[in-house]
């Protein structure tokens, strides 16, 4: 159990709230994006309780093309919001202490990228962020399950000193999880070549009595179609070289260990020479596997309509291109009209979801977040929602 913003007295409490709104890049660029929009919205529920906001969050990594400031997402946050973001090129120096002392009701300040802290990633409870900026709050919210992950200062930093919560983001997540830990019937669709990931998920789900089906496409596919045995053209040569192969022999021993619940395509669409050729599954003697096929999808249409709960991580093949992305946008489609509670995730699942033009009000929840989401379906444990929880006995409020 963790505590909602809501439980708080906000009004004229200065607020650090942890956001998620690393985003991608255009020729240096920022780039609008799904994370902005629904961190806005949720500051705005703070704006309009009368706090004193200030958003700490980060972009990209030191030493990468994406590590920049965040002056950007402070005016494209502003113009979600409609009212003025202030910003400020510094942390926990005097510019920042300043502009969060001056900070009065309703407004709100993003500070600049907290991973510029030479001990963000590498301290937690003692770092300078904590022991400058704590003194200054009333309370901490945390609001996003896609950084809950990683025990770094900005994420359970601030839990040892302050009153926390979680903010609506990560809260509609953790609704929205709690929803499938008590589902049964569960049908898991999984695309893309995050091979580890998905193994993840799928051995702690396989190993209950919830899952219907486990539907797969992408690379994942063609990992399974080798591991049973059958061709995979030129598509072999890409296992190599990414190391898919590797997984080859575990992929092998589940379907053995769980027999009939792991989905594998029965037809292919192959790109051939630059062209689509759709082709039976054990038939596949030249060129790669690019998406699924017609019989494939009816299969996984006729389950995905008969589930309770449907999971998708992942799309169904190389959808970025136009002849290859029928199989993607089909599943999704049947997603989206099931009458299951659906659960998607992933980034190049948001990304065809918004290139196929499916509302996402369709869905049941679409996450926002990536590698927070799959290990907290592997069952580890995420030291943001366990410092969430900690802190609940911590402090009365």
């Amino acid at each position: 159990m963790v505590r909602k913003f809501s439980d708080f007295n906000l009004r004229g409490k200065v607020i650090f709230k942890r956001i998620d709104i690393n985003s991608p890049l255009e020729k240096g660029i920022v780039q609008m994006n799904p994370r902005i929009r629904a961190h806005a919205r949720s500051v705005a529920e703070l704006r309009d309780a009368g706090a004193k906001i200030v958003l700490l969050a980060h972009q990209g990594r030191p030493g990468e093309e994406d590590f920049i400031p965040l002056e950007q997402h402070a005016k494209l946050l502003e113009k979600e919001l409609g009212t003025p973001v202030y910003y400020v090129d510094d942390v926990i120096g005097e510019k920042a202490q300043k502009a969060i002392l001056q900070l009065r009701n309703g407004e709100v300040l993003l500070l600049n990228n907290v991973r510029m802290l030479g001990d963000e990633t590498s301290k937690t409870h003692d770092s300078e962020l904590v022991k400058a900026l704590a003194p200054l709050g009333h309370y901490f919210i945390l609001d996003s399950l896609s950084v809950s992950h990683r025990d770094h200062a900005s994420v359970v930093g601030f839990m040892r000193h302050l009153p926390s919560g979680a903010g609506k983001v990560l809260h509609d997540e953790i609704e929205a999880l709690k929803r499938m830990d008590g589902a049964q019937n569960i049908t898991f669709i999984f695309g893309g070549s995050k091979v580890e990931d998905s193994f993840g998920v799928m051995k702690r789900w396989l190993s209950t009595n919830k899952v219907r089906k486990i539907l797969v496409g992408g690379a994942l596919s063609i990992l399974f179609l080798h591991a049973k045995g059958y061709g995979v053209g030129g598509s072999l040569a890409y296992l190599e070289k990414t190391g898919l192969l590797q997984h080859a022999k575990e992929a092998r021993e589940m379907m053995e260990k769980y027999p009939g619940k792991i989905e594998i395509p029965s037809d292919v669409g192959l790109c051939v020479d630059g062209k689509r050729v759709d082709c039976p599954a054990d038939r596949v003697e030249r060129g790669e596997i690019f998406d699924i096929s017609e019989k494939t999808l009816l299969r996984y249409k006729e389950i995905i309509y008969d589930s309770d709960f449907i999971f998708m991580n992942g799309p169904m093949g190389v959808y970025e291109m136009k002849e290859f992305g029928w199989g993607t946008s089909h599943v999704l489609e049947a997603v989206s009209r099931s009458e299951a509670f659906s659960l998607l995730g992933g980034g190049h699942t948001i990304t065809a979801i918004d290139k196929f033009a499916i509302p996402k009000e369709k869905f049941g929840y679409v996450s926002l977040s990536g590698k927070a989401l799959v290990e907290y379906l592997s069952g580890k444990e995420l030291p943001g929602l366990r410092g969430l929880t900690d802190n609940l006995g911590r402090f009365s409020v």
